[in-house]
């Protein structure tokens, strides 16, 4: 496995417009995905907080670029006390497109080759966020799918 990129492909029964706000607001994002979020307003540059658990972990996360309701990317995973940089975090992209009624969410992540870590960590870094999206996108589906009246 070359563990260079992870992406995954969702429908999502709402369309770009309520999955763009899901996906980048920090009410919404506590909804599917962290205990606790906060995020300023969705733009290039902003940073925020994730946290899950009781302070278990905290990631942060500097948005790179915000297209409502077609893109919405950031980064995070950068050593403590550094500024997310490309070769020093992860980039994760949500790509929006309309289908079927509703909407594509093509989710791609990558950088875990470009951090330099052991092949050992690498492995495990990867697998874990693979995990924790193929648990995360159906949630966000879910939630999105539900904000949409009936």
């Amino acid at each position: 496995m070359e563990f260079g990129t992870l992406e995954r492909r969702i429908h999502i029964d709402a369309s770009p417009d309520v999955v763009f706000e899901v996906i980048s607001r920090p009410e919404h994002i506590e909804e599917w995905w962290a205990d606790e979020a906060s995020l300023g307003e969705p733009a290039p540059g902003v940073v925020g907080e994730l946290v899950w658990g009781d302070r278990e972990h905290v990631a942060t996360m500097t948005v790179v670029d915000a297209d409502p309701p077609r893109r919405f990317s950031f980064r995070w995973v950068a050593p403590e006390g550094e500024p997310a940089a490309p070769g020093n975090s992860l980039l994760v992209t949500f790509e929006l497109s309309p289908s079927r009624g509703g909407t594509l969410l093509l989710l791609t992540e990558t950088g875990f080759r470009e951090k330099g870590w052991e092949i050992a960590v690498l492995e495990e870094q990867y697998r874990d966020h693979e995990n924790g999206w193929d648990a995360f996108l159906p949630r966000l589906a879910s939630y999105a799918g539900g904000l949409v009246p009936r």
